[in-house]
């Protein structure tokens, strides 16, 4: 008898790959329904303030044109618990850019024509839009995302900080970044006799269905959303988005399925951002690096509709030892829309100010920045003084250290040069929180002989679908393409969203848990066709509540900065990992090697500006808002330390999409230092602030 290869952590292939570059796969937007109409978004033109008229009739006279929608006359909608989602409820406008009408026609050119001809008349009221760390509003948030407390404090860290023999004093800030997945937001939506069906771009659907019932005053049951390809996310595509609620509401009021595509420039109002963020870092420690002090202080904002405070501080809980520490969170409500979820929202913009303070640390004690990352790594969570479920920090910085070559390097700034460009190295440590949630799984063995695995899971471009089949692969003991995957879709069982790099463990671990069951039924002798179903919710309420659960990592990064110009070039970028069992070595790589240039493009090029006079975001496309590009990425890398994680369940993975983008701005910043001698400390690193002008 052969034995099979196992499937899991072996170099697969993405499953629908072939579905994706031959077109075939289709996307939310590419659905086709009859007598489907196209809806065209009409937005705010003030930053604050209350519509007094909306002039509609040249707009109803296009040709094509079926129904304009504005507060006066769009169908009502139940309060939610985001004020974002009630669309077109009230005359009052909270930011520019707000969905203030919508245009629905029989094509999309007559949709878009007439909403240039819909006039909105406004009362318009001065706007603030400048987050500011002396702002008079300026409040405590009572928790920070998703639940942790907003200030943490152990033992005297003033005194501690009074009594150091080295101390830095440092504010760095972040700007708002805006979400850009390849896809853009987009919704189809249609009624059958009182039950609404999406197709929307989610990273949810089961737990967009949930949300959308509630708005909608439905049971969970009348509601499906559908979703089995999407075109990345990074978090704006975590909860439902005003969009699909406006497909809904005009699919309902016109009896007839409704399209609404989300443009490019759209997405920079209300399909969610990054936050900016102010942050002070105070670090004292003694001559020889270990630490005796740490205050982290975050200032960020929100919206007047809708708090969401990002948890910039929570990384300088757990990161490194110290007997004495704060940290604190400011919280702002501004005339702007409401940010949310991005790429490791916390940890990466928090990561990035620490990290860049331990280097200007490790500088004051005259120590190599690796060094001091090792002499503060703590034995246990310094906050909760929970065990590590594991931690391989250490490891990550000596193997990165040695695959890098940065024993060879010269720790002075400006001391190697090549023609007109200064060489510079960095290194930034990375972590993310590791967890798994509820999920539920079906699995049946059919009577051809394959097998079908059923789960409300999402595969945004990470390759969790081909993942999962591994799982199920090896666990069934049978070859790979026994396997059929069916996802996306919220009348399969009921898994928890793609987000917080919990997915893969969240569903393999009901995947995991059904295959078994199934396995144990047809070894007792019964015949296909048959099934078996898993819910981890029991599991995971037994997960230990005493063991603080991490992925972590190392980044090192060099650049070349032209010296006439200021131009930065990053010319080697290396991340190495530990983030429990790497399942795919394909996919995994690509989820590093994606974070870490996302936080390439971060440190460098990603910039929303906010026109303080109008209060809109200037730079809303991606001619004017700069991501790095493929000549950006000289020399990129990713590798990872073989872990053993106990803690998550049956998979013992930990999440690896975001981690990657953690550390990485603080790398490429560190080691822009290094090469020139000068510190920014306000992303992005654009030429002006490095030749010492203003920057434009």
């Amino acid at each position: 008898m052969s034995v099979l290869t196992p499937a899991v952590g072996a170099p697969v292939a993405r499953l629908e790959g072939r579905l994706k570059v031959t077109g075939a796969a289709r996307y939310a937007y590419e659905h086709e329904l009859e007598r489907i109409a196209y809806g065209w978004i009409v937005q705010s033109e003030v930053a604050r303030g209350r519509i007094d008229a909306v002039e509609v009739h040249d707009a109803l006279a296009v040709p094509g044109v079926v129904g304009v929608f504005w507060h006066a006359n769009a169908p009502s909608v139940e309060p939610a618990s985001n004020a974002e989602l009630a669309v077109l409820q009230s005359s009052e406008v909270a930011y520019r850019g707000q969905i203030v009408g919508c245009v629905v026609a029989e094509t999309l050119e007559a949709a878009r024509e007439a909403a240039s001809r819909v006039e909105v008349s406004y009362a318009s009221e001065s706007h603030d839009v400048v987050l500011r760390a002396d702002h008079p509003q300026l409040f405590e948030p009572d928790t920070v995302n998703p639940s942790y407390p907003a200030r943490t404090e152990r033992g005297d860290p003033d005194g501690g900080l009074a009594g150091a023999e080295v101390s830095i004093d440092c504010t760095y800030s972040t700007p708002a970044a805006h979400n850009n997945p390849m896809e853009p937001h987009a919704a189809i939506a249609f009624w059958v006799a009182g039950s609404l069906t999406v197709h929307d771009s989610t990273q949810g659907a089961p737990m967009e269905r949930d949300q959308l019932a509630g708005v909608f005053g439905l049971e969970a049951e009348q509601v499906r959303v559908i979703s089995e390809h999407v075109g990345g996310g990074f978090g704006s595509k975590g909860t439902p988005r005003p969009h699909v609620i406006l497909a809904a509401m005009c699919a309902k009021a016109l009896d007839r399925p409704v399209k609404i595509a989300v443009t490019r420039q759209q997405m920079f109002a209300f399909t969610g951002y990054r936050t900016p963020t102010i942050q002070r870092l105070r670090l004292g420690a003694r001559r020889d690096g270990k630490l005796t002090a740490l205050v982290h202080d975050a200032t960020v904002q929100t919206s007047t509709l809708h708090e969401f405070a990002e948890q910039v501080a929570v990384c300088s809980r757990m990161m490194y030892g110290s007997p004495h520490s704060r940290t604190t969170h400011s919280l702002v409500a501004l005339d702007v829309p409401t940010p949310s979820w991005m790429r490791a929202p916390g940890e990466c913009p928090g990561m990035y100010a620490l990290e860049c303070a331990i280097d200007e640390l490790a500088i004051a004690c005259g120590l190599d920045p690796v060094e001091l990352r090792v002499i503060n790594d703590p034995p246990v969570d310094p906050l909760t003084g929970h065990p590590w479920s594991s931690r391989n920090l250490v490891a990550c910085l000596r193997k990165g250290s040695e695959l890098f070559g940065w024993s060879d390097r010269d720790p002075r700034p400006r001391a190697r040069r090549e023609g007109n460009r200064l060489i510079g190295t960095g290194v930034a440590a990375s972590t993310y929180p590791a967890f798994r949630r509820n999920s539920q799984a079906l699995v049946r063995a059919q009577a051809d002989g394959g097998f079908s695995v059923l789960i409300g899971a999402a595969d945004i471009g990470t390759g969790a679908r081909t993942v999962l089949a591994q799982l199920a692969a090896d666990e069934l003991e049978v070859p790979l393409s026994d396997v059929r995957m069916l996802i996306g879709d919220s009348d399969l069982p009921h898994a928890f969203l793609a987000g917080g790099s919990g997915g893969t463990t969240s569903w393999g671990s009901a995947v995991v848990m059904a295959c078994r069951r199934l396995r144990e039924r047809l070894s007792a002798g019964e015949d296909p066709p048959c099934e078996a179903f898993a819910d981890t919710a029991d599991e995971v309420d037994r997960d230990r509540r005493d063991v603080s659960r991490h992925s972590f990592g190392a980044q090192f990064a060099e650049v070349s900065v032209d010296v006439d110009t200021g131009e930065v070039r990053v010319s080697r970028l290396l991340g190495v990992f530990a983030a429990g069992r790497i399942l795919n070595p394909v996919t995994a790589r690509s989820q590093f090697i994606g974070g870490m240039t996302m936080g390439m493009s971060m440190a460098l090029h990603e910039e929303s500006v906010i026109d303080r006079e109008f209060g809109d975001y200037l730079n809303h496309d991606l001619a004017q808002y700069h991501v790095a590009a493929c000549a950006d990425v000289l020399d990129v890398d990713a590798t990872w330390i073989e872990e053993q994680e106990t803690e998550l369940g049956p998979v013992g993975a930990k999440g690896i999409g975001e981690i990657g983008i953690v550390g990485t701005a603080a790398a490429v910043a560190n080691a822009v230092f290094h090469a020139t001698g000068v510190r920014v400390r306000d992303l992005p690193i654009v030429p002006a602030k490095l030749l010492g002008t203003p920057s434009v």
